[in-house]
């Protein structure tokens, strides 16, 4: 990801906070992320998108139902955030 500055460098590490990114840049960062989470053998990604209007929610819920490689999702329980965070489940990558 890149913002004004130059690339932003994230760690792969089953979080991904949106709260810093532009909603513009949702789609393409949360697909990315979550790629490279199954290359590394993580399967279960907390996506952290606040509560609001619930607008980030809605998109992210949107794209995850639209990717082949995510198994499942659903709000955080709620000492994972509830439901300012959605829990991915993503297929195992295969060899």
């Amino acid at each position: 990801m890149e913002n004004e500055f130059g690339p932003v460098e994230l760690p792969i590490d089953g979080a991904l906070d949106l709260h810093t990114f532009d909603p513009s840049e949702a789609k393409e960062l949360v697909t990315h992320y979550l790629e490279e989470c199954r290359a590394k053998g993580i399967l279960e990604v907390r996506i952290i998108h606040g509560k609001g209007t619930g607008a980030m929610r809605e998109t992210v819920h949107a794209l995850l139902a639209s990717l082949p490689f995510v198994v499942s999702y659903r709000l955080a329980g709620e000492a994972s955030g509830g439901w300012g965070a959605t829990i991915a489940i993503l297929e195992i990558l295969d060899d």
